[in-house]
C-alpha cells in the first residue's frame, strides 16, 4: 500500500508525511486545492438553498450566516470524502490528506459550541467552553496528522492504576471521557431540537409541553450518560451501588432539592400555575416568565425577577390574578363634602371611570359610599381592567385623573382637615416689692 492510498482518518507516519510534503510543491496540489474549493462552495450552495430565506438565526445546523452553522463544515467533510474516494487512484491526494482531519476537527467544534449555546443561553462560561473545545480539538488533529498522537495514547495506556478489582489506564480515561462529552453533545442537542419544535406555537398547553421537554431531556441524557459509560467499558452494575448512595443522600442531604425538583413535575402537570400568569408569592407580585425544574421565575412590572424555589409554590399560598380569569378588581377612595348632591355626583364619576381606556365596560364601574368621614362622605370607586399585566398604577392614574377632571367641573370640593391656630397672649408678670 502506498501512502497514497492510505485511509483518510488514519494518522500519518513520518514517511507518509514526507510524501504529503513533496507532492503539496507539485501542481497536482493546485488541482486538488480546485476540487476542494468546489467542495466548499458545493456545500454552502447546498446549505444556502437549503436554509433558503427563513429566518434561522442561532439554528444549530444552519447558523446565521449559512457557513457558521454545522451542516455547513459536514456536507464539505463528506463530499471531500466521496470526491477523495474517486480520485484516489488518479491523484496524490496530499491536500485531501490534510483537508479532511481539518474539516472533521471544524464540525466537531461547530456541534460542541452551537449546542451549548442551545441548551444553555444564558450561561457565562460557555464562551470559556468554547475557546478550550477549540483549543484542544485543534491540538488534537495536529496530534494525529502529524503522526503524535498514537505514541502519545500508547505512553498513557501504559500507566493504570487499579479501582476496586479494575486496572485502568489514563488512555482509557480519556477515550472514555472524550466519549462521553461527544454522546452527551449528541443528547442535548437532540433534546433542544424537541423542545424547541414542542414549545413553538404553544398557548394555552405551554405548561404540559414544558414538562414533556424537561422529561424527554432528563430522559436523553440518562440514555446518553449509559450509552457513555459502556462505551468507556465501566461495569454498569457498580451503578446499582452508585444508585442506592444516590438514594440516601437524597434522603439525608438533598431533601429540598428533590422536593424542589418534584415540586416543578406537580407544578406543571396540574397546570396551577402557567407561564404568563400573574401571581403573588411571599409580598411579591410579578408574571411567571419560566418554569424550570427546580425553581420559578416571577418579573414584576417594575423589571425585577424574583427565583422562587418550586417546593414554595406547593407548600404556601399563592394568589393567582389570572387562573380562571385575567379580569382584576381595582378601586379607588375619594372624598366629597357633606353638602354634596350625591345621586348626581355618583352618575358623573361612574359615566367618568367606565371613558377610561383599560376599565372593562363590563361589569361596570361602581361608586359606594363606603363611611362618613370627619372632614367628609368617602366614597369608593370600583372597576375592572382586563390587562394586569401592564401594571395597576397607570390604570389608577388615570381613573383618579378622570374622577379629579368630574369633579373640578362640577364644582365639587375635596375637603381636607383644617386646623385653627389661636394666639394666646403672653402674661405680664407683675414684679412684687421687697
Amino acid at each position: 500500500m502506498t501512502p497514497a492510498t492510505t485511509h483518510a482518518t488514519q494518522p500519518l507516519t513520518a514517511d507518509e508525511l514526507a510524501y504529503i510534503w513533496t507532492h503539496l510543491h507539485e501542481r497536482s496540489a493546485l488541482v486538488e486545492a480546485a476540487l476542494l474549493s468546489v467542495c466548499l462552495g458545493l456545500a454552502w450552495l447546498i446549505v444556502r438553498l437549503w436554509r433558503g430565506r427563513q429566518h434561522t438565526d442561532g439554528s444549530i445546523w444552519f447558523g446565521s450566516y449559512v457557513i457558521d452553522g454545522v451542516l455547513f463544515p459536514v456536507l464539505a467533510l463528506v463530499l471531500s470524502l466521496g470526491l477523495r474516494r474517486l480520485l484516489i487512484s488518479d491523484l496524490p491526494m496530499a491536500v485531501f490528506r490534510v483537508a479532511i482531519p481539518v474539516l472533521l476537527s471544524l464540525a466537531v467544534i461547530r456541534l460542541t459550541v452551537k449546542v451549548l449555546k442551545a441548551a444553555f443561553p444564558a450561561s457565562r462560561t460557555v464562551l470559556v467552553v468554547e475557546r478550550t473545545v477549540s483549543w484542544l480539538v485543534w491540538l488534537g488533529t495536529v496530534l494525529w496528522v502529524t503522526g503524535a498522537l498514537p505514541m502519545l495514547m500508547d505512553e498513557l495506556d501504559d500507566i493504570t492504576f487499579k479501582v476496586g478489582a479494575t486496572r485502568i489506564s489514563v488512555g482509557n480515561l480519556i477515550e472514555g471521557s472524550l466519549n462521553a462529552v461527544f454522546v452527551l453533545i449528541l443528547s442535548l442537542s437532540l433534546s433542544s431540537a424537541i423542545e424547541s419544535r414542542l414549545l413553538r406555537g404553544a398557548t394555552d398547553n405551554l405548561s404540559l409541553r414544558k414538562i414533556a421537554a424537561n422529561a424527554l431531556r432528563a430522559m436523553l441524557l440518562s440514555i446518553g450518560l449509559i450509552v457513555a459509560l459502556s462505551m468507556a467499558g465501566i461495569d454498569l452494575t457498580a451503578l446499582s451501588v452508585l444508585g442506592g448512595a444516590v438514594g440516601v443522600g437524597v434522603g439525608f442531604g438533598l431533601q429540598k432539592l428533590a422536593a424542589n425538583y418534584v415540586s416543578g413535575f406537580v407544578i406543571l402537570a396540574e397546570r396551577s400555575l402557567r407561564i404568563g400568569d400573574l401571581v403573588k408569592v411571599d409580598n411579591f407580585e410579578g408574571r411567571i416568565t419560566d418554569i424550570n425544574t427546580r425553581y420559578t421565575v416571577l418579573r414584576s412590572a417594575g423589571g425585577r425577577e424574583s427565583i422562587v424555589p418550586n417546593e414554595v409554590l406547593i407548600t404556601q399560598r399563592v394568589e393567582n390574578a389570572s387562573l380562571a380569569d385575567t379580569k382584576l378588581l381595582l378601586t379607588t377612595v375619594v372624598q366629597v363634602g357633606y353638602g354634596t348632591d350625591l345621586e348626581s355626583v355618583r352618575l358623573a364619576l361612574q359615566e367618568a371611570v367606565a371613558k377610561v381606556a383599560r376599565v372593562l365596560p363590563d361589569p361596570v364601574p361602581a361608586v359606594h359610599l363606603t363611611a362618613f368621614a370627619s372632614d367628609g362622605l368617602e366614597l369608593t370607586i370600583t372597576f375592572w381592567i382586563a390587562d394586569p399585566e401592564n401594571g395597576q398604577m397607570g390604570a389608577r392614574s388615570d381613573v383618579n385623573l378622570a374622577i379629579l377632571s368630574t369633579l373640578n367641573r362640577l364644582g365639587v370640593d375635596i375637603p381636607f382637615p383644617q386646623r385653627v391656630v389661636r394666639h394666646i397672649p403672653p402674661i405680664e408678670v407683675s414684679s412684687a416689692p421687697r
